[in-house]
């Protein structure tokens, strides 16, 4: 694994990961501050050159486990970085009592990085995600809001794209959809989300959207009535 530069103080590392033998992958989002310290979104597995990689740009000063599904390695990187705050969903402290929070996200954004990212909790209980968008780049970083896979190598996966709605093009599959409860006030958070006026999605599952962002995820969730 190795960081890739996706704007100005923003970059990403992907890593394999495997859902009931689905390869569909995951990504950690990293995020450079006004203060100089980095923010870890959806951290993956950090090895030691990663480690060396981020230790490069600054120092760790918190690490987000964004909704329900995606804290995995939280702990890992709570464990590497243990002056950084880890902050997670709503509900998570109940899933993962191992976990220690310092803060949970949902209400107002850390004063750490008010100044240069905003937050917004999706109305999907089951889920729990919180979006977050870095204004300097007009970039939204998500987990599972939306996926976006052209093809996948083995047989497995591309049945599940398939089934699931998305192969070929950004969407959100059908089983996740479930988690949007309220459909009125989902919707109200979707359009709440799209006046961040983003260019660019960086997302958990699939390739990143470098470009037309906010066009594709307006279409990606013109399913919510």
């Amino acid at each position: 694994m190795t960081l890739e530069r996706m704007a100005e103080d923003v970059w990403c590392a992907s890593a394999p990961q495997e859902f009931f033998g689905w390869q569909l992958g995951t990504r950690m989002t990293l995020l450079r501050l006004g203060d100089r310290t980095l923010l870890l979104h959806s951290p993956v597995p950090i090895d030691d050159a990663l480690k060396c990689e981020i230790d490069a740009l600054g120092s760790v000063g918190h690490i987000v486990a964004p909704n329900l599904f995606h804290h995995l390695y939280a702990g890992e990187a709570a464990r590497l970085y243990p002056e950084a705050k880890l902050h997670g969903a709503s509900g998570l402290k109940k899933k993962r009592p191992d976990l220690k929070l310092d803060a949970v996200l949902g209400g107002a954004p850390d004063s750490a990085w008010r100044d240069a990212v905003a937050t917004l909790q999706i109305a999907a209980p089951t889920l729990g995600e919180t979006a977050f968008f870095h204004q300097p780049s007009r970039t939204l970083i998500c987990s599972d809001l939306i996926q976006n896979f052209d093809t996948a190598d083995d047989w497995w996966t591309r049945a599940y794209l398939k089934i699931a709605g998305i192969y070929g093009k950004p969407g959100l599959s059908r089983l996740p959809r479930m988690a949007f409860e309220d459909k009125k006030e989902a919707r109200r958070c979707i359009d709440e989300l799209l006046d961040w006026h983003f260019g660019r999605v960086i997302l958990a599952h699939g390739e990143p959207i470098r470009s037309n962002g906010e066009e594709v995820f307006r279409g990606a969730y013109a399913w919510l009535k």
